[in-house]
C-alpha cells in the first residue's frame, strides 16, 4: 500500500480523495488493468506499470487518486488484485476471486471446506474428513471404474456443475484417544453441496494426520 508522505501536501490531498470522492472502479479483462468512472471523466489504471491515463499521473507523473483508489479497494478485496477475475461461487453464485488463467469451477469462502476439517454427507449423515478441494466439475471427474460422479445415483440432486470435494469417511473418529490417520483409507469425491459443513458445537476435536496431496480415487 502507498505511504502517504507528509511533507508533501499534495501527495495527502490526493490520498484523502482517494479515500472520499466518489469513484467506480471495474476490473478490465487484462489482469492488471482497471476502469475508474469519477465526475470528472473515465480513466485507465495499470496496476502492473503503476500507470494512469489522467492528467495527473500523465503530465504530471504524479501518482493520481485513480492509482490510490484502486490500490486501496484491492487492498479491501472489493475487487480483484492483478492476476486474479471474478468467477461465481457453484453453490450459491456469489463472485469469489480466481487465478485469472485458471478454469473449472470454483467455491465462496462460505462453501469451501478447509482441507483436513469435519463434514457430513447430507445423504447418509456419516462423517468424513477433507482430503481436497478441486476445480473438477461433477460432471466431469471420473471415478476409478470410469463413472462420473455426477451419475451416480446419490448424486443426482446435487448440481452437475459443482466442483468435486475429496473426502474420506472418519468412522468412530470422536471417539478415539488419539489422532485420526487418514493415509491409508479411500477417498470418494462429492459434490461440493452435498457434504456440509458443521458448526462449532458439532466439530471433533479429534486432531487429522496422514492427509495425502495426490488423489487415489
Amino acid at each position: 500500500m502507498y505511504a502517504v508522505d507528509a511533507a508533501h501536501p499534495r501527495d495527502s490531498g490526493r490520498a484523502a480523495r482517494a479515500r472520499t470522492e466518489p469513484m467506480a472502479v471495474y476490473a478490465l479483462r487484462d489482469e492488471e488493468r482497471y476502469l475508474v468512472d469519477t465526475e470528472g471523466g473515465t480513466y485507465v489504471v495499470d496496476l502492473g506499470s503503476d500507470a494512469c491515463t489522467c492528467p495527473d499521473h500523465a503530465i504530471r507523473g504524479s501518482r493520481c487518486k485513480h492509482l490510490r483508489r484502486v490500490d486501496m479497494e484491492v487492498g479491501i478485496g472489493r475487487i480483484p488484485a492483478p492476476g486474479e477475475r471474478v468467477a461465481a461461487c457453484a453453490v450459491c453464485g456469489d463472485g469469489v476471486f480466481v487465478p485469472a488463467r485458471e478454469t473449472g469451477a470454483f467455491l465462496c469462502g462460505d462453501h469451501r471446506p478447509a482441507v483436513g476439517s469435519f463434514v457430513r454427507d447430507r445423504e447418509t449423515d456419516k462423517l468424513l474428513v477433507v482430503t481436497g478441494v478441486t476445480t473438477d466439475r461433477a460432471d466431469e471427474r471420473e471415478t476409478g471404474d470410469g463413472r462420473r460422479i455426477s451419475d451416480y445415483e446419490t448424486n443426482t440432486d446435487y448440481g452437475d456443475h459443482e466442483p468435486v470435494i475429496e473426502a474420506v469417511y472418519a468412522g468412530n473418529a470422536p471417539a478415539s484417544p488419539g489422532p485420526l490417520d487418514v493415509s491409508g483409507r479411500k477417498r470418494y469425491g462429492f459434490p461440493a453441496s452435498r457434504l456440509r459443513r458443521l458448526d462449532p458445537s458439532e466439530r471433533p476435536e479429534t486432531p487429522v494426520i496422514g492427509i495425502r496431496t495426490d488423489r487415489d480415487d
